[in-house]
């Protein structure tokens, strides 16, 4: 039990998970604030413009008694187009900027992964690459390493070929 505690805490501690819970926080709250503007200022402006109570009412029309409310529709392009917006403002944009910068020489190139990193990653690579070999040598029956080829057991019978 001591060990899936620990693991679970290596786990939770680990940077990409934090920044990953972080990132949906701020997501969340970001897109409760586009939400509140919009509901706010923009449904209500729309609204008045058609001379409706809300958005929801913005050429609403009654067919057999069912109610059809296109200004919902409105309302989530809204709201899409407004976080499309903020989104690209605020993230792509100054992105944008920065690589331009970095291309120009402006601005630095972020630092090179250590040499310890580039070792591992490579020693990664290698272990990729040799579990690849193994496994194909494995589908021809042959030593990853000799190349030597298996001996396969004569069978008995249909029974001895399936233990």
């Amino acid at each position: 039990m001591r060990s899936v505690v620990t693991g679970f805490k290596d786990f939770i501690t680990r940077g990409n998970v934090i920044e990953l819970a972080v990132a949906v926080v701020i997501g969340a709250a970001f897109g409760s604030l586009i939400n509140a503007v919009v509901s706010g200022l923009f449904n209500p402006l729309i609204a008045a413009i058609f001379g409706a109570t809300d958005l929801s009412q913005v050429g609403q029309f009654t067919v057999n008694e069912s109610v059809f409310q296109p200004g919902l529709a409105l309302d989530a392009l809204i709201k899409f187009l407004v976080i499309a917006a903020a989104v690209y403002l605020v993230i792509v944009l100054p992105l944008n900027a920065l690589a331009a910068r970095r291309k120009q020489g402006i601005e630095p190139e972020p630092a090179k992964p250590a040499e310890d990193v580039l070792l591992l990653q490579e020693i990664r690579d290698l272990l990729a690459a040799q579990d690849t070999r193994s496994a194909r040598s494995t589908l021809t029956g042959s030593h990853p390493t000799t190349g030597a080829h298996a001996a396969l057991a004569p069978t008995d019978s249909p029974r001895s070929a399936r233990e």
